[in-house]
């Protein structure tokens, strides 16, 4: 079934090439169904590309879904067009005038700055704040799981020598918790991030359940007791080439970056890279939005 999105979005091409099914508002005001309320806080400095990203899991399950892409009202945006901001976003203190039945919080690269230095901090947090009473089911994701964990809990980050980066091994803690449904017992999970948060920090929380670690890159997947928020600190949404294209930018500015772990066939930057994550992404998305989303929300609940 459909996600719903405005028929001019630039997402909307390649999309309907991968033949997700996209349905114009035009379209949707037809059909006498209540739509999935999605917010994205988009806090990726490839906007775009992120949004194709989300759009293509959330496309793949067999609910119609309004989407309402979100931007920090008082951030300029350095790598996106006032233009596309303008056309296909809505400013934050928008947000307010709404609830929605689910939100994804996206990462930001902004990891290594004090959390309270970043210059939307006050702004993240209103709309935290906002979605802990109007929105039924968030998401963080990377640093959005980072800066979720820290606003509702106190975990905090911590810096690591190196960069974790690459796609690694992960495990099942809860193997029978709705969100991790027909995962395999060992699933893969895009990483790139300077900083992570502390396992013993998840489970000294009575309020936080760990789900899913990984011994090589710690933590992956965190919820609150009552199922209201979900923290993935990995980047299931990434495309084949993603940590390629961040690998290969950082390279030839000449940054010191390692070659991103498990990703180059044969650890050969000149081979092509692959995807192994992909189908356990799909999963990830359609089961959040089903059993956190769709399977708990009020009908009325908007």
């Amino acid at each position: 079934m459909p996600i719903r999105i405005q028929s001019d979005l630039p997402a909307r091409q390649t999309l309907e090439n991968e033949n997700i099914f996209v349905m114009t508002e035009q379209r949707a005001a037809t059909q006498d169904i209540r739509p999935l309320k999605i917010a994205i806080v988009n806090l990726m400095p490839t906007k775009e590309a992120t949004e194709t990203q989300l759009l293509r899991l959330l496309g793949n399950t067999p609910l119609q879904i309004d989407i309402s892409l979100v931007r920090m009202k008082d951030h300029v945006s350095k790598n996106t067009s006032a233009s596309h901001l303008e056309r296909f976003y809505i400013a934050s203190d928008e947000l307010y005038h709404h609830k929605y039945d689910g939100m994804i919080i996206t990462g930001a690269p902004v990891e290594q700055i004090p959390f309270e230095q970043v210059d939307y901090w006050d702004e993240l947090c209103n709309i935290m704040n906002f979605a802990h009473n109007n929105v039924f089911c968030t998401l963080y994701i990377c640093w959005g799981a980072q800066a979720g964990l820290y606003h509702w809990y106190g975990i905090e980050k911590h810096l690591m020598e190196k960069k974790m980066f690459g796609v690694f091994p992960n495990r099942r803690v809860v193997a029978t918790d709705p969100l991790l449904r027909g995962f395999d017992d060992t699933f893969f999970v895009p990483t790139s991030r300077h900083t992570t948060v502390r396992t013993s920090d998840i489970l000294a929380n009575d309020n936080l359940v760990l789900l899913a670690d990984s011994a090589i890159s710690g933590v992956t997947i965190a919820k609150s007791r009552n199922n209201r928020e979900v923290f993935m600190t990995g980047h299931l949404e990434y495309d084949t080439d993603t940590l390629a294209n961040e690998y290969w930018r950082d390279k030839n500015k000449g940054l010191d970056i390692d070659l991103p772990q498990n990703y180059f066939p044969a650890d050969n930057d000149k081979n092509e890279p692959v995807s192994y994550w992909r189908s356990t992404a799909h999963l990830f998305y359609s089961n959040w939005l089903n059993y956190y989303v769709y399977q708990e929300t009020p009908y009325n609940y908007v």
